[in-house]
This record gives structure tokens, sequence and C-alpha cells, in this order.
């Protein structure tokens, strides 16, 4: 499965064959194919080992004592849209494949409720919803716009769904609101 990723991570999605993991894995190209019975099933549990690990951070407390949550995630972002960004470039274009193959969609939608239960925890359901279509939208706009990460911003747009007040930040962040329209 290593062999998989690293294919992914790669070559893409597009590069993935069960001849090119057994290329990388040094391995036969039968023992591929006992094993993953089709490039679904290969594309299955690649998905299910990449897109594990966000889900068991938010299990965990994922602020710093002290911390807000807000903080706590928007620190959690920029890791992982850091130095963790091949990881979260790997996850989200295993999970985008599943609009294509619909063998994928349970999987994907299974890790995505994953993350909402595990935010839920701290927040309940209506907002961890709301947080977890925020933050994917953030690592989206990261990934594909090339915009450098803006924690600042991404604590505001997060304490905003959790109600939470800034905490120690002079002025605000957003632009102010504009004025009457006249209409």
């Amino acid at each position: 499965m290593d062999a998989a990723l690293r294919v992914v991570r790669r070559d893409g999605i597009g590069g993935l064959s069960h001849r090119t993991v057994a290329a990388e894995a040094d391995v036969p190209l039968g023992s591929t194919t006992y094993h993953f019975g089709s490039l679904d099933d290969l594309l299955v549990a690649a998905l299910r080992k990449a897109d594990a690990g966000l889900a068991e951070e938010l299990r965990s407390r994922p602020a710093r004592p002290g911390d807000t949550l807000a903080e706590g995630l928007a620190r959690l972002l920029a890791a992982r849209l850091g130095a963790g960004r091949s990881q979260v470039q790997l996850e989200y274009e295993l999970r985008l494949a599943a609009l294509r193959r619909p063998a994928l969609r349970p999987v994907a939608a299974e890790r995505a409720e994953e993350v909402v239960t595990a935010l839920a925890r701290h927040t309940g359901r209506s907002a961890a919803r709301a947080l977890a279509a925020l933050m994917d939208g953030i690592a989206l706009q990261v990934l594909l716009g090339g915009a450098p990460y803006d924690e600042a911003h991404a604590r505001e747009m997060i304490a905003r769904i959790l109600n939470e007040e800034p905490k120690d930040q002079a002025g605000a962040l957003s632009e102010a609101p504009a004025g009457p329209t006249g209409t």
C-alpha cells in the first residue's frame, strides 16, 4: 500500500496501475493483482490508508492548554498545509477521485463523516459540519490557488463558526462591513 501511495503522490491518480505499484514496490505484478483484484480495490485501500490521520488528530483535543479551539484548529491547518502539504494533497486527490469512481464514494463519505464526528466531540454536529466544510474550503484554496495559508484569517473564520470571541487580537482581521448600498 505504501508503494501505491508513493505512486499517487509522485504521478497522480492517472499514474496508478497494478504495474506501476508492482514496479514501485519491486514485487512481481501478480502480487498486486492477487491482493487487489481491480484498480478500484487498490484505490479504496489507498484512500483508507491516506485519509486516516486528520480524524485521529481531531479526536484528541486539537488545541493546546490555554488556546481556544479556533486557535488549535487554525494551527492544525497550518501544520497540514505547511510541512504536511504533500500528504494533504494526496488525501484530496484520492477523495476527489470519488467524483468519477463510484467505488470510492462510500469511503470518501465515511472519511468525511469521521472528521465531522471527531469535531463534534468538541463542538456539536451542526458546528462540526460547518467547520469541516470551512477547513476543506481553506485547504483547497491554498492547494489549488497557490496562495499562502493565512492562519489569522482561518482562526477568525473558525472562531465565527464557534461563536468564540477573538483572543488578544488588536483590531479586526476582516474587512470592514460595506456601508449601505442605497437600494
